[in-house]
């Protein structure tokens, strides 16, 4: 338990060891957050995922006996947030289950299937809780139709929801106890691989957290933000915005090492022209990092062989989760080799960069077998014009 001011406290759970969030890699736990308010009425806001609510309930009866919470509040019904709602529920009999109208009501019915008593808000929504209040803000589509934030008056803490996470475990529980590299960098990655579809709504929900002037941001997953609101809330800004920097992420995979030595002459070639880049090879990098790094990189250049007249799995899946994320406003390049089959791969990685919303270079490069020393200064070629259309 950890107070944040008289009567408001966080009682949430610390995941030490989780490595993986649905694809997301987490090599630093996460932790999922819940609040208690105490006042005439009491309030729970959010719970946690359904493994860790022992340790919710110890930190709650720290304070309160649970069947005194007057409401539930569930910012987002996806089951990290939601998933011990039900068992809450029977230990709170008084309680009434607070979330958005229409699709918060719909997707805890279809999670639970039971009869919930369900108290539906919208934008404006007010919740007098005594001396202090709850408003509800709607952010639908950050990251799923029912997320909304919630601000507490008078201390001007808002509960944020998705917005402004990290997937960090850590004892400390705001974002001056952790390296602010690190910690920006958790941030970053966590947007990268939840939000990063989503731009236009996440502006949206940046401006009015802007307007309401927090002086806690409190989000559902990661440290609290008190002495870094304008980092994070200026590089929330530079993304949702699509801004980059002069930067390319090379990505390959290889079977015999013929696309790994094309995608190392590329990476030569984007050096030559003073342009920064990366080089990350499927077989070493989890494709969640790789995505992070692309939040704010220029371009993306992807190669690969043929395996069976297909692209390798490692890669396919790659493409897969990139056309998902879909990061507009890049530049993309595609290269590979191939063998005895005549088929190449280009055309499959092309398809799938524009899918994802890239300006894909019509220039390509696919060697049959191994590159030659001519086709390897062809790699360095492609590199060079891809880096002089970065700092274009």
């Amino acid at each position: 338990m950890t107070r944040i001011a008289e009567g408001v406290f966080w009682v949430g759970a610390i995941d030490w060891t989780l490595r993986d969030f649905h694809g997301y890699s987490t090599p630093r736990g996460t932790t999922y957050n819940s609040y208690l308010v105490l006042d005439e009425k009491k309030a729970l806001i959010d719970a946690v995922r359904s493994t860790h609510l022992p340790e919710l309930l110890a930190r709650v009866k720290e304070i309160v006996d649970p069947g005194e919470i007057d409401y539930l509040v569930s910012l987002h019904v996806e089951p990290d947030h939601s998933g011990s709602l039900a068992q809450l529920l029977a230990l709170c009999p008084k309680a009434q289950l607070v979330t958005v109208e229409r699709h918060g009501e719909q997707g805890l019915e279809r999670y639970f299937h039971q009869k919930l008593p369900l108290m539906a808000v919208k934008e404006g929504s007010t919740l007098s809780l005594g001396k202090r209040s709850l408003s509800f803000i709607p952010i639908p589509l950050v990251h799923w139709p029912d997320n909304m934030m919630a601000f507490l008056s008078p201390d001007a803490f808002l509960f944020s929801t998705d917005c402004y996470g990290q997937h960090v475990a850590t004892s400390g529980r705001y974002d001056d106890q952790m390296d602010m590299g690190l910690l920006m960098s958790e941030a970053a990655k966590y947007y990268a691989n939840i939000i990063f579809p989503y731009p236009t709504q996440a502006a949206r929900a940046l401006e009015k957290t802007r307007a309401l002037q927090p002086k806690l941001i409190c989000p559902s997953h990661g440290l609290l933000w008190r002495g870094h609101r304008p980092e994070i809330l200026e590089a929330y800004g530079r993304w949702t915005r699509g801004e980059t920097r002069p930067r390319a992420v090379v990505v390959y995979d290889t079977m015999w090492h013929s696309t790994e030595a094309m995608a190392l002459a590329l990476v030569e070639g984007i050096a030559r022209e003073g342009v920064e880049v990366g080089l990350r090879s499927l077989g070493s990098y989890d494709p969640s990092d790789i995505v992070a790094e692309l939040l704010e990189a220029r371009a993306l250049a992807v190669g690969c062989p043929i395996l069976n007249n297909n692209l390798l799995p490692r890669m396919a899946a790659f493409l897969t989760y990139i056309k998902g994320l879909r990061p507009r406003g890049k530049i993309g390049a595609a290269f590979g080799s191939f063998g005895w089959g005549g088929a190449t791969a280009v055309k499959a990685i092309k398809e799938d960069l524009t899918l994802a919303g890239l300006e894909v270079m019509e220039d390509e490069l696919a060697v049959r077998f191994s590159p030659t020393a001519e086709e390897l200064q062809a790699c360095r070629q492609l590199g060079q014009k891809l880096a002089q259309k970065i700092k274009g």
